[in-house]
């Protein structure tokens, strides 16, 4: 596999608070990366800066420029509630120039019909929702994807649904995944590498079996962490 992305010693401070320090990591392409930590430990602002939408210091190199799709955290559904929005408007409020073919064939790839465009993007049900999030990003055929927290809101076992549809995806366009995610029991089906976020850098980063621990989950978390052996 071809490296596409290495991190030198990336440091970010905002508002004069150091948020994350001496974070250094290489991404080869096809490879799914998932970020893990609590909530504050900067995953969020790591995914920001490697899109190159704050400033930092240290070196973020691409080998090269790259169609890239960013799916940000806090796209729930109860946003929609009540509003006007269909979920071809939806689709438009990304790209406006987007034909309607280009609409159908990426809700296709999520086994969605043409007949959900019509629909409010509130009135969905949680599945339809998840699924049209991962159509719309998809729109453009990028060939990196940003997911943070891609399926906040709904059970588990609608998150494990979605992930493998995203599996799926991935291996049949040999994308690039970074992903923040809270959900533990995915990492070893999902994700090739996985970095922790821990006071302020990674405690750890490599393929999750050899990595991955209860104590480093501890650690990490701060507390006893459900851990199932794979």
């Amino acid at each position: 596999m071809d490296m596409i992305l290495t991190v030198e010693n990336l440091t970010i401070s905002l508002d004069k608070e150091e948020i994350l320090k001496n974070i250094s990591f290489t991404l080869n392409q096809g490879e799914v990366l998932t970020i893990l930590g609590p909530n504050g430990a900067g995953k969020s602002v790591l995914l920001r800066a490697l899109l190159g939408l704050i400033p930092y210091q240290g070196k973020i190199i691409w080998d090269k420029k790259y169609r890239i799709s960013y799916l940000p955290q806090g796209l729930n559904q109860l946003l929609f509630k009540g509003l006007p929005l269909t979920v071809e408007d939806f689709f438009r409020l990304k790209q406006k120039n987007l034909t309607r073919e280009e609409i159908i064939k990426s809700l296709k790839v999520v086994g969605l019909r043409e007949d959900v465009l019509n629909k409010l993007i509130g009135n969905l049900s949680g599945g339809e929702f998840q699924r049209i999030l991962i159509a719309w990003v998809l729109i453009g055929d990028p060939e990196i994807l940003f997911l943070d927290e891609p399926t906040t809101g709904i059970d588990i076992g609608g998150g494990k649904t979605i992930y493998t549809l995203l599996k799926q995806i991935q291996k049949e366009r040999n994308l690039t995944i970074i992903l923040v995610t809270h959900d533990l029991d995915i990492v070893y089906d999902f994700t090739d590498k996985v970095m922790c976020l821990a006071h302020k850098t990674h405690t750890c980063f490599g393929p999750p079996n050899d990595v991955i621990s209860p104590n480093k989950l501890e650690e990490v978390f701060g507390g006893k962490i459900k851990f199932y052996e794979h």
